[in-house]
């Protein structure tokens, strides 16, 4: 039986040589790799619970304990980041997301405050800060609580990535942030704050496009496991953010 969300042959053969388990690696080699990718997609897809995937794909234990392993050894974050070499730098852009947490997602070992949850009036919620290229194609994802300010994840997002310009919003606008940019040799494009005493200027022009990384979030969050934090533990819920970006990248 075909399902939808399932991987086409032209995105497989992107993405087939940086699996594990294939032939000439190490271990036991895994010839289901492309079943196990579309059962994963079809979670993310769905946001179905795990009982629930169709058994087509297999037995969904066997697949929940694979997609862990796979998140423990920073698999899922290796495929993504393959693909992220290819991406277009001349404009990276920084923003952030709030994602509601659904009532079942709280509750793991540990507490709150080590699985990336914020507490608010509406409940939990995890924010999602993020980087992507000048087409808007994902590159980068840090995970903190609801509450976080936006401009304490802005530092670590941009440490390791190389750009031309580098594009935020106003929440944006330190001088820190500001300093460290252009110490990378890139021109920070940041609308200054109404209350800065030497306001700054920046390329408008360019600002304008913004709007490419609105449009990634817009998209991941078509993954309705995306859209609802339902996993319990961050690493779980950081692994299905980069699977819908492997997607996002694989159209």
């Amino acid at each position: 039986m075909e399902l939808r969300h399932t991987i086409t042959d032209e995105q497989w053969d992107k993405i087939k040589d940086a699996l594990p388990g294939k032939a000439g690696d190490r271990g036991r080699t895994a010839e289901d790799n492309r079943l196990f990718l579309n059962a994963v997609m079809w979670m993310a897809k769905t946001g179905a619970p795990w009982r629930d995937l169709p058994t087509c794909y297999g037995k969904w234990s066997t697949v929940h304990k694979r997609f862990i392993r796979w998140s423990k050894n920073g698999v899922w974050q290796m495929i993504f980041n393959t693909l992220a070499a290819d991406a277009d730098t001349e404009w990276l852009m920084i923003d952030s997301t709030i994602v509601r947490a659904h009532q079942h997602a709280a509750g793991a070992k540990g507490g709150q405050q080590f699985q990336e949850f914020g507490r608010s009036k509406g409940g939990f919620s995890t924010k999602v800060h993020a980087t992507t290229d000048s087409l808007g194609c994902p590159t980068k994802f840090i995970l903190t609580g609801g509450n976080e300010s936006d401009y304490n994840q802005a530092l670590p997002l941009i440490e390791d990535q190389q750009a031309d310009f580098v594009i935020a919003d106003k929440g944006y606008d330190s001088q820190a942030i500001v300093d460290a940019i252009r110490s990378k040799g890139a021109e920070p494009v940041i609308p200054p704050r109404s209350l800065r005493k030497m306001p700054r200027d920046y390329d408008r022009h360019i600002y304008k496009e913004r709007n490419a990384i609105e449009r990634m979030f817009n998209k991941i969050k078509q993954f309705r496991r995306i859209a609802t934090r339902y996993d319990k533990l961050a690493i779980a819920y950081l692994s299905f953010l980069h699977v819908a970006a492997i997607a996002v990248w694989l159209r």
